[in-house]
């Protein structure tokens, strides 16, 4: 299918800019590009409560910003990791969608400001990542609830919300749902969407490489850490909303993890959008898919958690 009209214009409106490729760019370009494209998406929702905190781990903190819609607490809460490849993005670049997910779902989002690489490669994420849920599973400071919580994020977002759902299962944790957008699941970029859609669609597969390369450094690629998809046992997971984008370097590994938990006994409901691109759900101000995404996914998880 061809892109989408929205997208069409979008990815003109971009290769107008005749910048150069991420890839070309330093990470700290990179990230100063990544921030400027997100002030093109100002978020439409404002939660009655919003507040940055700090979250002890084992050797220092992470930053967070902690969404919480009206009504007495102790909330619900989604714990939602920010894309970017694990090199770029933020709380601001996250903001828009955080916000849209705490108002509309009805529910307390923590959004967490994760190590970047490649000052801090893997698995310095992943440990940021989990400090979160634990500190939403202890409840917080009481203004979350610890009893029902959901993880998600988007892209390097997905992969980590997938990662530390596995964890939580193979310590008897109850998550109550993962929503994974366009997730990276498998680091080993093997799959034919690579090929198919390698350029052309925001994301290429060369950006990809330098993702990863910053992230891993030697790291295997098949360590079920970096690719959830590579572990040997998805039995027991949380249910699943999975979001792919047809013109996506990422949308095979998405679909494979979705259909692999499926067949290991986990409720699955995948969703592609068809015409569009990676990283669309963060842009709902020029495309109408992730207003629809976004829609769906706030039914969900207020179904999820209740």
């Amino acid at each position: 299918m061809a892109p989408h009209r929205q997208v069409t214009q979008l990815l003109d409106m971009l290769a107008a800019l005749d910048g150069p490729a991420l890839a070309e760019m330093d990470p700290a370009d990179a990230r100063a590009a990544y921030a400027a494209m997100g002030a093109m998406n100002p978020p439409t929702e404002t939660p009655p409560v919003m507040r940055d905190l700090e979250i002890d781990r084992p050797d220092g903190s992470v930053g967070a910003r902690l969404y919480l819609p009206g009504g007495d607490g102790p909330h619900p809460v989604l714990v939602w990791y920010h894309g970017g490849g694990w090199v770029i993005g933020d709380l601001e670049t996250s903001d828009a969608t955080a916000r849209t997910l705490c108002v509309k779902a009805g529910i307390a989002v923590l959004s967490v400001d994760y190590r970047l690489a490649p000052e801090h490669r893997f698995p310095a994420a992943v440990i940021d990542a989990r400090a979160a849920l634990d500190w939403a599973r202890s409840g917080g400071d009481g203004e979350v609830d610890g009893t029902r919580v959901a993880v998600g994020g988007d892209s390097a977002g997905g992969n980590l919300a997938a990662v530390v759902a596995q964890q939580a299962r193979d310590e008897g944790v109850h998550l109550a749902h993962q929503l994974l957008v366009y997730p990276a699941t498998d680091l080993t970029r093997s799959s034919a969407s690579y090929v198919e859609n390698a350029d052309g669609y925001f994301l290429t597969a060369d950006t990809m490489k330098w993702f990863c390369d910053h992230y891993l450094g030697d790291t295997d690629p098949t360590d079920p850490v970096a690719s959830p998809l590579h572990a040997t046992d998805l039995k027991g997971l949380a249910p699943a909303t999975v979001i792919t984008a047809e013109l996506d370097p990422l949308r095979d590994e998405g679909e494979a993890y979705a259909a692999a938990m499926s067949e290991a006994g986990v409720t699955v409901e995948l969703v592609r959008y068809d015409g569009q691109i990676h990283g669309f759900l963060g842009l709902h101000a020029l495309l109408d898919d992730a207003n629809t995404a976004l829609e769906a996914a706030s039914v969900t998880l207020a179904e999820a958690l209740g």
